[in-house]
């Protein structure tokens, strides 16, 4: 049986990831290796309790005793493949203290580096984000070959990470592989992103927050299609390469709020456009040509159904998110 750990695996994506791969790879174990910040939730991965393939450990992948804990209970077996997850992700927070993001970012990433290489791992997959990449104009795409041009903290963190990723892959050989996503969004999004926010802030009548005049440009990619190209990847590419995770489906911030606010049946009246943040990039879009040309993968959730999907989750699932709002972890 293989051992996969799993760093950041009670995040939102690292948790979708879980339980997809799980459920589709049978003669896996996977150990899940979370620090449990405020956006860890195990909640997210309470229907695979009591699964024998499945351990959690609860530690900082800063912390070297919690790393190689993680790293022993692949057993004598040792760990296959390392997918790693954990981050701090939100741009605001950096903005506001670039501290943790250098940390876990950038120093985790490193000790994760060293414990795979000292361990023997066979693959270590690294997942960055197209933020390193900084910002387009109206046209064009980023490939793998564009230059980083972090504008953000939180990409400045992750941009360093990619390149302690390839440093390994140099000096010691070390078999990696880079993944960069577009947004993801989907089911059990922490409250603190674009869709999870306008919509409770929209089911409770409040004012929808919305940056200058929402023109910025993402392109969306639902979660399971995000974990389907990852696992894509895991088996088949190449070491030593990055690639591009993307869907095509670019969209205004205004338009995915007003999509929300439509699905919902309120008032655009509720939109309050507030300052901009510093920094804020224009417009990401991804060339995943690569990624389709050598695994087959292609994105196959259109937006507007997995955006409808997505609000019809948070609708369903109130009791959830909402005690991250009551709390008042949430941001602002």
């Amino acid at each position: 049986m293989k051992n996969v750990l799993i760093t950041g695996g009670a995040g939102f994506i690292g948790a979708n990831f879980i339980l997809r791969y799980l459920d589709l790879h049978k003669d896996t174990r996977v150990i899940n290796l979370d620090k449990l910040t405020y956006a860890g939730d195990t909640e997210r991965l309470s229907a695979i309790e009591g699964n024998d393939r499945y351990r959690f450990i609860q530690g900082d992948i800063c912390d070297h005793s919690a790393v190689e804990e993680a790293f022993r209970a692949g057993r004598d077996a040792g760990i296959d493949t390392v997918v790693h997850f954990a981050a701090e992700s939100h741009v605001d927070r950096s903005i506001e203290d670039a501290g943790p993001f250098e940390s876990t970012n950038v120093r985790g990433t490193v000790m994760l580096l060293e414990a795979a290489r000292k361990h023997g791992t066979d693959r270590f997959v690294h997942i960055s984000t197209d933020e390193v990449y900084g910002e387009l104009g109206k046209d064009g795409f980023f490939t793998e070959e564009t230059p980083f041009a972090p504008n953000s903290p939180y990409s400045a963190s992750k941009a360093s990470g990619d390149l302690f990723v390839q440093a390994y892959r140099h000096t010691y050989g070390l078999d990696t592989v880079t993944i960069r996503p577009s947004n993801n969004y989907g089911p059990w999004q922490y409250p603190e992103k674009l869709i999870p926010v306008v919509v409770h802030k929209a089911l409770d009548n409040k004012p929808v927050p919305v940056y200058a005049q929402g023109l910025n440009v993402r392109e969306w990619l639902f979660v399971e299609d995000c974990a389907d190209g990852i696992m894509g990847l895991m088996a088949s590419g190449r070491a030593g390469e990055s690639y591009n995770i993307g869907s095509g489906h670019e969209r205004r911030n205004i338009d995915v709020v007003k999509g929300i606010l439509s699905i919902l049946d309120k008032p655009e009246s509720l939109i309050e456009y507030v300052k901009d943040r510093p920094g804020h990039d224009f417009r990401y879009s991804l060339d995943s040509g690569k990624l389709e040309k050598e695994t087959g993968w292609k994105a196959s959730t259109p937006f507007e159904q997995g955006l409808e999907r997505t609000v019809k989750w948070y609708v369903d699932n109130q009791p959830w998110w909402r005690k991250f709002v009551d709390s008042g972890k949430e941001p602002s």
